[in-house]
């Protein structure tokens, strides 16, 4: 049997294993039935999840025999439940296998990480996202199992929640289906609408925005985070983001961003200017700072909205703002507690007189003294204090002759 997007060596490994019931699930057969190649969003190279009615491990241990342990690159265990992972190189390609033992999930608390426990294909294919991502193909016989419609939903060009509770359980599964949407061209099912939008307006999670950011479950926090990332950085996020809110779901993130009709320009400037565009998503919110807490952001994202912030009051303290010349526009961008990004943040969010931010990044933080250390050391200047004192006075003259 042939399977596109399949390695034949795989296929043929697999077929002579006999550990049980072995199907493909997931990305890999949904994009098998639409003629396409699944493959990581990161890496660009085939990702297929196989999931096995008993231990993965002894799945692995005998696909690994049968190829060989010269073709495996890496192999890494997870979790209680022995997922693997593993990487194979097969006549100079990667190949990304995940492993998985059938589980079934419940979610006892909304948006917190479900409870698993062992079951079998069946149960893991229920505990998915959307229909179409809840089919497997059977290895040993070639038979497609589509228990909740899948693949008539994927030719009618439509997502569908799998159950009533799924947004309630995992708010996340909408900025997938906003992911899946924007890269397939489907559209989410009115069903699914209704469910999406009855539960952002009761919002029945017990964390809601305004309360202590580190106590908003996973869903709301962390994995959000992770999904909104794979979004913006491997997705048309244009599209993706429009779907988003054309949903509500950017309520998940801060209601003002639901409501905010500026979030594409701010991103595409983002992007331009080399910014990271969660960070120029997160700065629309009512409280930039409590999201990204919540979100938990890398170090140097959360500084970088530190720095926007007391830019954008340091800005919003002058009087005459309009009226400032360029030496005074340079010091106030120049100060301690700003940075080059923190302008950037500013020009992408339109903090301030946007001529003077623009003049800045383009060419006044360029521009030195006419003279170099070196030059006023040679003509008998000593070092210290003074000698760093006169740079900034002849750079200030040199500024003054700028215009705005």
């Amino acid at each position: 049997m042939e399977i596109p997007g399949i390695p034949a060596p795989v296929l043929t490994a697999l077929g002579a294993v006999r550990t049980g019931r072995v199907a493909l699930v997931g990305g890999a057969v949904r994009d098998l039935l639409l003629h396409r190649v699944h493959n990581d969003p990161w890496l660009g190279v085939p990702d297929l999840d196989l999931v096995a009615e008993g231990p993965a491990s002894a799945l692995v241990e005998a696909l690994v025999a049968q190829l060989g342990p010269e073709v495996v690159q890496r192999c890494q265990e997870h979790g209680a439940y022995g997922t693997v992972e593993l990487e194979l190189n097969l006549a100079g390609e990667l190949v990304l296998l995940d492993v998985a033992r059938a589980r079934r999930e419940t979610y006892p608390v909304p948006a917190e990480n479900p409870q698993v426990s062992f079951g079998g294909l069946a149960d893991d294919l229920a505990r998915r996202d959307f229909s179409i991502n809840a089919m497997a193909l059977e290895l040993a016989s070639g038979h497609l199992l589509d228990p909740h419609g899948g693949q008539r939903d994927l030719e009618q060009r439509q997502l569908r929640f799998l159950h009533d509770g799924s947004v309630r359980d995992d708010p996340t599964r909408l900025v997938r289906g906003a992911r899946y949407a924007a890269r397939l061209g489907l559209e989410l099912e009115p069903g699914s609408v209704d469910q999406a939008r009855s539960a952002l307006a009761v919002w029945p999670w017990g964390w809601r925005p305004g309360d202590p950011p580190g106590q908003a479950p996973a869903a709301l926090g962390t994995r959000l985070r992770m999904e909104l990332e794979l979004l913006l950085e491997r997705e048309p996020w244009l599209a993706a983001l429009t779907v988003l809110q054309g949903w509500g779901a950017l309520a998940l993130l801060d209601p003002v961003l639901q409501a905010d009709g500026a979030w594409p320009r701010r991103l595409r400037w983002a992007q331009r200017l080399g910014l990271p565009l969660l960070v120029a998503l997160v700065a629309g919110a009512r409280d930039p700072l409590a999201l990204a807490e919540r979100l938990q952001l890398p170090h140097r994202q959360h500084r970088l909205l530190v720095h926007w912030l007391e830019l954008r009051r340091r800005i919003g303290e002058q009087p005459q703002v309009c009226n400032l010349t360029v030496e005074q526009w340079c010091a106030l961008l120049e100060a301690p507690g700003c940075g080059v990004e923190a302008v950037a943040l500013a020009l992408a969010c339109d903090t301030g007189p946007r001529r003077p931010l623009l003049r800045w990044w383009l060419r006044w933080r360029h521009l030195k003294s006419e003279q170099a250390a070196a030059d006023l050391l040679a003509s008998g200047m000593g070092q210290g204090p003074e000698l760093g004192q006169r740079l900034r006075d002849l750079r200030a003259e040199r500024l003054r002759r700028e215009r705005l």
